[in-house]
């Protein structure tokens, strides 16, 4: 009977973990990545597209990003795009393809880059305690309507415990991970 609660709570914060995945990848490091350009829209014929759908992007040097369009005309809509997107990146082109040259990061930078990621891994933990919260308040719901016993519910209590700190390591460790990408030099 408890079960589907806890299934329900891990599948929830499982959810919060991808989604601190996928706001670190967007975060600039010292290496040139395309996932940086991930959120850029082109307008293509009237359509906001993706870039990845209108170019094919590629990291040949570890601080540039080129980004070769399928239609040389789309390189000035792609241009645009990019500079739209307030990247912090100049594009240039030489008629056939753009080229994202990314400056290295200062040490400054670097660590108010790391402050912001420790401020969004914060905010997932407490969207996981949260979680965690509801989930118990559930537990404590079926024992009161008999559904469950006190030993069940102490057993639950320990397995929800048991998955809200092996969450909260995970997105440590996703954490520790970045951070050691941002600070590289």
């Amino acid at each position: 009977m408890y079960k589907s609660v806890i299934t329900e709570m891990k599948s929830h914060m499982e959810k919060s973990v991808e989604d601190l995945r996928k706001e670190y990848q967007r975060i600039r490091t010292g290496r040139a990545s395309t996932s940086l350009l991930d959120e850029v829209k082109v307008d293509y014929y009237g359509n906001p597209s993706s870039l990845s759908q209108v170019a094919t992007l590629a990291v040949p040097e570890p601080r540039t990003i080129t980004i070769t369009p399928w239609e040389s005309k789309m390189i000035g809509p792609i241009e645009k795009a990019i500079l739209n997107a307030n990247l912090g990146l100049t594009p240039g082109n030489d008629g056939k393809l753009i080229r994202l040259n990314l400056p290295p990061l200062t040490e400054e930078r670097r660590k108010e880059i790391v402050k912001g990621m420790k401020k969004m891994d914060e905010d997932h933990k407490v969207a996981v305690r949260n979680i965690r919260r509801k989930a118990i308040d559930d537990l404590k719901k079926l024992e009161k309507d008999k559904a469950i016993t006190e030993d069940e519910l102490k057993k639950a209590e320990k397995e929800v415990q048991t998955v809200t700190d092996s969450i909260i390591a995970k997105l440590d460790e996703i954490l520790a991970h970045k951070e050691k990408e941002v600070m590289e030099v």
